[in-house]
This record gives C-alpha cells, structure tokens and sequence, in this order.
C-alpha cells in the first residue's frame, strides 16, 4: 500500500512546517490530488489519521482537492477532460499531452 508512505510524507511535510512557524497545533491539510495519481483517497486518510496520532497533528483533517485529468492537443491545442486514459483528441484526432491530473502536492497547512 504506497499511500502509508505518501500519508507519512505529507505528515512529514506537515510537521517540518509546523516547527519552522513555531505552531502548536495542525488543524488542516490540504492536498491537491491529480485524477491520475493512482493515489486511493479513503486509504490515504486511513493512513493519515494512523499516523498523526500523538503527534500536533493529531485530530487534523486532509482535505483532498481532486485535479481532473487535462489534456492538450498537439495538432490543435484543444483542451479537453481526458477519460478512461483514451489521449486522442475528440476535435482532431491528434494526440493528448497532460496539462493536470498528475499533481501530488500538499496545497496548505492550517496551524494555530
């Protein structure tokens, strides 16, 4: 289960944040999470309450913002949803680069 090691990343992150600003509390975490990540959000939140446990953090929540798969044509520059992995373009029939979709990141940390 590779969300244990992305739930203790974004604990990390979290933390490092959190005693460089001097907070004594972690309310929230957001993440922005791309459609693409392969990331599956309900294990990911298990994960994260797992750990945060006596921690500043514990009792945060993760807010996971989802990032829909976007691509751009090559021939057309057409933007479009991209669905079931299919990179053709419905406009052209050219192929699809990614423009969103695969983000990872954490987006903010509330702390008190």
């Amino acid at each position: 289960m590779h969300e244990m090691a992305i739930a203790e990343g974004i604990l990390d992150i979290s933390l490092n944040y959190a005693k460089r600003e001097k907070a004594k509390k972690i309310a929230c975490v957001s993440l922005l999470l791309g459609e693409m990540s392969g990331v599956e959000t309900e294990a990911l939140t298990f994960c994260f309450e797992s750990l945060v446990k006596d921690t500043i953090a514990e009792g945060s929540s993760l807010v996971i913002n989802r990032i829909p798969l976007m691509g751009r044509c090559k021939e057309c520059a057409n933007e479009e949803h991209i669905e079931h992995y299919n990179f053709v373009c419905h406009k052209c029939g050219g192929t699809l680069e990614v423009i969103s979709g695969r983000e990872l990141q954490v987006e903010y940390i509330d702390m008190e």
